[in-house]
């Protein structure tokens, strides 16, 4: 039996092992669309891991992930560029929805929060032509705010949006329950997304009271205080019918047995999502 409109970020299931196995153990609960992370495509091998999607006839909703781009110096820059083009390369020969961007903060010892995100615009500016050539979209991921300083200093959907419509063509948002959820904008901002057709991928899991780890400590569905059922109607309503991707990072989750979680992940995302 397959769970038609759910997908596994590997993310939610690491401790499962190789890309392969992690494969396998969604395939036992019908779960035929995934995430995969960089890290597992380059242990598989990128031949391997696309052999491997090919012959399950999965779908996948995104590749994790692209971006990093600000850094020190041009050196920095230049690297990150061109470890972004082999990140669309892998999307692109895995067939992904998507290139999932987290776009990075500031670089080590700056204060330069507008500076970071000249950077950003950038290194998205240079890296779109050979995402568009390879029939990539790239979707910027705009995260919590806590997360400015060192993960992404794109924290808001609108300013995603904006950075998305100067771009144009190929650029959307991934939209990721855990980071936006307490917008006051939301509602406008999903909207204005699907009038763009700019919504490439939908991430859900949910927000813990109290959060003991900002990073490895989001909940399962329902856990949490996300109305996940009225953000589902938001994203469907401004057009997004593709999968609703589980990405849980998290201490406790990834401590456990893969068929718990998967197992987990299927009842609360049928009952709750």
């Amino acid at each position: 039996m397959s769970v038609p409109g759910l997908s596994i970020n590997f993310a939610t299931v690491r401790q499962g092992g190789s890309f392969g196995a992690i494969v396998d153990a969604c395939l036992r609960h019908g779960i035929t669309a995934i995430s995969p992370w960089r890290e597992h495509v380059e242990v598989a091998g990128l031949a391997e891991a696309a052999r491997i999607i090919s012959e399950n006839g999965l779908r996948v909703s995104g590749h994790c992930r692209g971006g990093f781009f600000p850094a020190l110096d041009e050196a920095g820059r230049r690297a990150a560029f061109e470890s972004n083009r082999r990140a669309v390369d892998e999307a692109a020969a895995l067939g992904a929805a998507c290139l999932v961007i987290v776009v990075g903060g500031l670089p080590a010892g700056s204060r330069d929060l507008p500076g970071a995100r000249a950077m950003v615009a950038d290194g998205m500016a240079e890296l779109l032509p050979y995402a568009r050539a390879a029939g990539v979209p790239l979707a910027i991921e705009p995260l919590h705010p806590c997360y400015a300083a060192d993960r992404a200093c794109i924290n808001m959907l609108g300013q995603a949006l904006d950075l998305a419509d100067t771009l144009g063509e190929g650029v959307g948002v991934a939209i990721d329950v855990y980071h936006v959820w307490w917008d006051p904008d939301l509602a406008a901002q999903i909207a204005r997304a699907g009038r763009n057709g700019q919504i490439l991928a939908h991430h859900i899991c949910d927000w813990l009271v109290p959060t003991k780890d900002i990073l490895n400590d989001r909940g399962m569905m329902g856990d949490g205080v996300i109305d996940l059922k009225a953000f589902r109607q938001m994203i469907e309503a401004a057009g997004f019918h593709g999968p609703q991707e589980v990405e849980i990072f998290s201490h406790d989750w990834g401590a456990r047995p893969i068929d718990e979680v998967l197992a987990t992940c299927v009842e609360r995302f049928e009952a709750l999502c």
